[in-house]
């Protein structure tokens, strides 16, 4: 089976189970920009990390197969492509509560910043966070019908992420940068 198909040469690419749209279509910058969120962890996971990030992290990218497939599916409920669910979001907020009982209270913002696995995750927190506005923007479309779970889901990764970015730089010693208000020029 070859990789090229030259079925998308002319700017259109076919959804799972449903008509062919323009490459730049919502759905299609919704599900891609997740497929970006996914390729970003699974450069974070080739740094050294803590092994509960790890862990959640490689449940996480198969989770975002899944909404991919959703995304891609006109109808994810006829093409039984609808398999991120309540249980999905709440490993996240147990997760993120994990590391929140861990890591010293927030006084004040800090830069995304430290070591490496930590800026990777805090990139793949920026990916994620345009993929929820890609999926808001998708939902707001005429006639496109968005599970608000996946939206819930992608608001609570974001907020995984984060907490997962400090968390790899408190485990690697690394000291959190405060942001820094800009002095006033006169």
């Amino acid at each position: 089976m070859k990789i090229y198909t030259k079925t998308g040469d002319t700017g259109e690419t076919g959804l799972f189970a449903g008509p062919r749209v323009k490459k730049d279509d919502p759905r299609i910058e919704a599900y891609g920009a997740v497929d970006e969120l996914n390729a970003v962890l699974g450069l974070a996971r080739c740094e050294p990390l803590p092994p509960a990030i790890e862990q959640t992290l490689a449940a996480v990218q198969n989770e975002l197969f899944a909404v991919g497939a959703e995304l891609a599916s006109p109808d994810p409920v006829k093409a039984g492509t609808a398999w991120i669910d309540e249980p999905h979001i709440v490993a996240l907020e147990k997760a993120i509560d994990a590391f929140d009982d861990q890591l010293p209270p927030l006084k004040q913002f800090i830069l995304p910043a430290g070591n490496r696995a930590a800026c990777t995750i805090h990139i793949a927190r920026g990916v994620c966070r345009r993929a929820e506005r890609r999926l808001v923007t998708l939902a707001n479309e005429p006639d496109t019908q968005v599970s608000a779970r996946l939206i819930r889901y992608l608001n609570r990764l974001s907020d995984y992420l984060f907490v997962a970015a400090r968390a790899a730089n408190v485990q690697a010693g690394e000291a959190e940068i405060p942001w820094e208000k800009p002095s006033e020029s006169g």
